[in-house]
């Protein structure tokens, strides 16, 4: 699997040149996007397949900044996952290395009518793809 590269635009940025906080929230969901698209299970296919993946919480814990122009990787992994709910996992780091942000984001499955779907039961596919990026407990 190959981190989702994104490269900080100066709009980014706030007064004093750092990365606004709430940037990370969007890095986040290019790199699920990315994420589904290199596992073969893109948006597209998933709502083919019936059923989205909403957010359900975010959570992140900023630990250095970055400035315009840094490359910050970012490392998507599925965190935990029982068929029902799904947490994402998020690393971010700069070139060198130095980890920027650790976050989740947490989600549910709902038919495209709105309403909670167990998604080990409606697509058993996606769930068997997604448990083979679950990262291992320390």
């Amino acid at each position: 699997m190959e981190p989702y590269k994104h490269y900080v635009q100066y709009y980014e940025t706030d007064k004093m040149g750092i990365t606004h906080h709430a940037n990370y929230i969007l890095w986040m969901e290019e790199a699920r996007v990315n994420f589904l698209e290199q596992i073969g299970w893109p948006f597209a296919k998933l709502e083919a397949s019936g059923f989205a993946s909403p957010v359900l919480k975010l959570d992140c814990k900023y630990i250095r900044p970055t400035t315009f122009s840094d490359v910050v990787s970012i490392t998507t992994y599925v965190d935990q996952f029982d068929g029902i709910r799904l947490t994402f996992g998020y690393e971010m780091q700069k070139e060198d290395g130095t980890v920027v942000c650790v976050a989740t984001s947490s989600h549910c499955f709902i038919n495209l009518e709105g309403k909670p779907i167990r998604a080990d039961k409606e697509c058993p596919e996606f769930c068997e793809e997604l448990m083979k990026y679950k990262k291992e407990d320390a």
